[in-house]
């Protein structure tokens, strides 16, 4: 699986990646995990079945886009942040994205 070196990560991916409201659910999630989670943990976001080819295809942008590192564990994908790398980089911008989600959850709810 493609991971970006953190320099090569682009504003540009990391905004398309975040601008879709199941991506940016999956991220707030992985990021505010204690441990890695799976892909099929997301099997619903947002009270929707999400299929499984969508599913793939949302985890590759997050990952291609240097968000997530995806590990393969049996037939298990384990998916962590990479939060911390994208902050050196890109400071306060996944901070300010997740509280953003934040209250747009709250408010829909």
């Amino acid at each position: 699986m493609f991971h970006p070196s953190i320099d090569d990560v682009r504003l540009e991916a990391v905004l398309h990646a975040l601008s879709d409201p199941v991506r940016v659910a999956i991220f707030a999630a992985i990021a505010g995990a204690d441990c890695a989670l799976t892909c099929s943990t997301f099997s619903s976001v947002n009270e929707r079945a999400i299929p499984k080819s969508s599913l793939s295809q949302h985890f590759k942008v997050l990952r291609e886009a240097g968000l997530i590192r995806s590990e393969r564990q049996g037939v298990e994908m384990r998916n962590v942040s990479r939060c911390a790398e994208v902050d050196g980089r890109f400071p306060g911008l996944i901070a300010a994205i997740i509280q953003a989600h934040a209250i747009e959850a709250k408010a829909a709810a």
